[in-house]
């Protein structure tokens, strides 16, 4: 996409830094900063794919669990399991030195399995727009808003889904999509 006629800042979720975004896709401030998150990313779901064989290799039989098997069939942090162990909202057994064990019937009442977890997320929620007249802006208000022209503004609402109504010779969009799309980070 080519550059925008205007200038949008937003923050970078990596090193902090604002910047003027080249595009509207720009999500970083540098290819370092995009290689961070890509790598971040990568790892994370590297560490995800062991918790998941390490999780199938727990029989369903074990009563009690491992800190570490509960991390993995639960999908808890550990810190989170001793800190609830210690006061006492999960019942476990303290064998020795690194030896605690959890008790799984327990566990599946306060937690949900990490697949499940997974499979809630990857559902997109459908978002609700009023279309109405005095919730939206018609186009001509767009391109007076952000000094951009028809055309791009267009190429924007089908690029990234933005519902649209035509009402008469007027055609509308939602504020809150074309705000967020073209909002800018306040300094």
């Amino acid at each position: 996409m080519a550059n925008l006629g205007i200038e949008i800042k937003r923050k970078c979720p990596i090193c902090g830094k604002v910047f003027i975004i080249k595009t509207l896709d720009s999500v970083y401030c540098s290819p370092k900063c995009s290689k961070v998150a890509n790598k971040r990313k990568k790892d994370k779901e590297k560490k995800e794919a062991l918790f998941v064989t390490y999780a199938q290799n727990v029989p369903d039989i074990r009563e009690y669990l491992t800190a570490r098997q509960v991390v993995a069939i639960y999908g808890v942090e550990r810190s989170t399991l001793y800190r609830l162990a210690k006061l006492g909202k999960i019942p476990c057994i303290n064998l020795g030195t690194r030896l605690m064990r959890f008790k799984r019937s327990e566990l599946d009442l306060l937690f949900h399995y990490r697949r499940d977890l997974k499979e809630a997320k990857e559902l997109p929620q459908k978002k609700l727009y009023s279309l109405e007249p005095e919730d939206c802006y018609t186009i001509g208000e767009v391109c007076e808003k952000y000094h951009i022209n028809d055309s791009s503004v267009w190429a924007h609402v089908r690029k990234y889904s933005i519902p649209s109504r035509q009402i008469g010779n007027y055609v509308y969009v939602p504020k809150e999509e074309i705000d967020n799309l073209y909002k800018s980070e306040e300094l």
